[in-house]
């Protein structure tokens, strides 16, 4: 899949130190955020998993990677998104797993960027829960698997949702093959393991060097 590398400024960009943060299910009340998560979901648009309100699509599509990355599993987590010619950022968590990084790496990237986004994953987990819109079933058996067992990571699952659905902006999400020679999924595959290792994130407005490859 071919993604342009020039994006428009993101002259809005928020970052993670000093920026807007979603809070957590813990903080606000988990009947409270369902209840805004099933509002978004109903103004979504049928068979994309996405949201398309009255001003969703306007303005220029960004193109965000994510990663998430974690040694041991549990263990050591990194989380991180970058966009082409454009701003990026990570962090660590002491102890996570894998799938809970990859969540976070999207979540932090949509606090992050305003307006059409098209996350590119690599991650199975998380762009099938959109393209094949497992949220739907989980909403229906109120956060319930086809098991009939509680949905993993909901904690996280709910303010991503919250965001992805949102019904003022279009949220798309494509696969990548993780390690399969795509520069900029080895560029936050890069920034998340090093997330990981060293227990500190980092965040800038344009990648060092310019564009990965470079």
């Amino acid at each position: 899949m071919h993604l342009d590398a020039h994006h428009p400024p993101l002259a809005a960009w928020r970052s993670p130190a000093g920026g807007r943060r979603l809070p957590f299910a813990d903080e606000t009340g988990s009947a409270s955020r369902a209840a805004r998560v099933g509002a978004a979901a109903r103004t979504s648009r049928p068979g994309t998993g996405s949201a398309a309100g009255p001003t969703a699509g306007i303005g220029a599509e960004i193109a965000v990677y994510t990663d998430g990355s974690c040694l041991g599993n549990p263990g050591r987590g990194g989380w991180a998104w970058a966009v082409a010619d454009g701003p990026y950022a990570s962090g660590a968590e002491p102890t996570s797993t894998n799938q809970r990084m990859e969540i976070t790496a999207v979540l932090q990237a949509l606090q992050a960027i305003p307006g059409p986004v098209l996350v590119v994953s690599d991650s199975s987990y998380v762009v099938n829960c959109f393209r094949d819109r497992w949220w739907q079933g989980w909403l229906r058996r109120s956060w319930r698997n086809s098991q009939g067992r509680p949905v993993a990571n909901r904690d996280l699952w709910e303010p991503l949702l919250e965001l992805a659905l949102d019904g003022g902006r279009l949220v798309r999400f494509s696969w990548v093959k993780g390690h399969s020679g795509d520069p900029m999924n080895e560029r936050v595959d890069q920034l998340a393991t090093e997330a990981a290792l060293r227990q500190r994130g980092t965040s800038g407005g344009r990648w060092p060097g310019g564009s990965p490859g470079s």
